[in-house]
């Protein structure tokens, strides 16, 4: 049963190329929003290390873990001790050769050791200039999943999913009233002063619009900072592999994370917004009640024409066959 309400907190930070400085650095952020009351905690998209996409390496596979693994058995102490739920983006390595962008849900009240009470795989992979992730992801076979939290129903969907309605209504068909987006979206920097705050407001507008169309809340959580993808890798054993980004590290080369973490309510009023350069745990309390207040003044799911939609299904509908 959904909790009447629930504070949720996105952590908005900044990657640096160590793996182990990293999750060091997600964990006690994860810690301080849960000890400031935080009952659903998100953190960004690949949180582990530098945006490693910029480029096509077959050595940034060595990025991969399974699931459960070390980093969900790291963060399951913090979920158990904190009593919380967690949303945590990871590089999944499923099987020799197979790898996913995967989201596990940990829940405190999970009787599983490793409190994880659902995964999503990244259902669209974008192959775009500097976000090479068809190289490195399966599209995910999981479908849209609304997960079973102590704290309700949630969604978890992963970046370029955001541009997708389809992504959004099937997550709230399923029972979502929370859709979570981690996220790792910047800048080209020679395109910033000209397309920057257009690129910014489709984005943020877009999951608004989610938000409005299927009577949910929507938290977006982005990073922040400039990177080149450059990853300094922790092996079991201890020692460190370094493994250098790509361009000239000029900072007209690589990304700058555009951060702008926002929180919207069902009627897609913004709640809470983070800056576009800071680290910040962005927090709301969400009165889940709300979904159902706005449902019945804007019944978009009643006044669906189910009995019309096939053609959604189609890739693109030619009127001349």
């Amino acid at each position: 049963m959904s909790a009447p309400s629930t504070r949720v907190a996105l952590i908005q930070m900044a990657c640096a190329p160590s793996t182990a400085q990293n999750l060091d650095h997600a964990s006690d952020m994860v810690r301080e929003a849960a000890r400031a009351g935080a009952r659903i905690v998100c953190l960004p998209e690949l949180f582990r290390s530098q945006y490693f996409c910029q480029r096509e390496d077959h050595a940034l596979f060595a990025l991969a873990e399974s699931i459960p693994g070390p980093s969900t058995e790291r963060l399951a102490a913090i979920v158990r001790d904190e009593k919380i739920t967690l949303i945590a983006s990871l590089f999944e390595r499923r099987a020799a050769g197979l790898y996913h962008n995967t989201v596990a849900v940990l829940d405190h009240a999970s009787p599983a050791p490793d409190h994880i009470v659902g995964i999503y795989r990244k259902m669209h992979i974008p192959d775009d200039p500097l976000y090479y992730e068809k190289f490195y992801f399966a599209p995910g076979d999981l479908g849209f999943r609304a997960i079973p939290t102590s704290e309700g129903n949630v969604g978890a969907l992963i970046c370029w999913d955001q541009w997708y309605p389809e992504a959004a209504r099937l997550t709230a068909l399923m029972g979502a009233n929370i859709l979570f987006y981690p996220t790792a979206i910047g800048w080209h920097p020679g395109e910033k002063s000209e397309f920057g705050e257009a690129q910014y407001s489709a984005w943020q507008t877009m999951q608004r619009a989610h938000a409005i169309a299927n009577g949910v809340f929507v938290c977006a959580v982005n990073r922040v900072g400039h990177e080149h993808g450059d990853v300094v890798l922790t092996n079991p054993d201890g020692a460190t592999t370094e493994i250098r980004g790509a361009g000239d590290h000029t900072p007209a080369s690589g990304l700058e994370f555009w951060g702008g973490s926002f929180i919207a309510d069902p009627f897609g009023r913004i709640l809470a917004q983070a800056s576009p350069d800071r680290e910040e745990i962005l927090t709301a309390d969400l009165d889940l009640s709300l979904v159902e207040t706005t449902r019945q003044h804007w019944p978009f799911l009643r006044d669906r024409r189910i009995d019309a939609y096939a053609g959604i299904t189609g890739r693109f509908i030619d009127s001349s066959q």
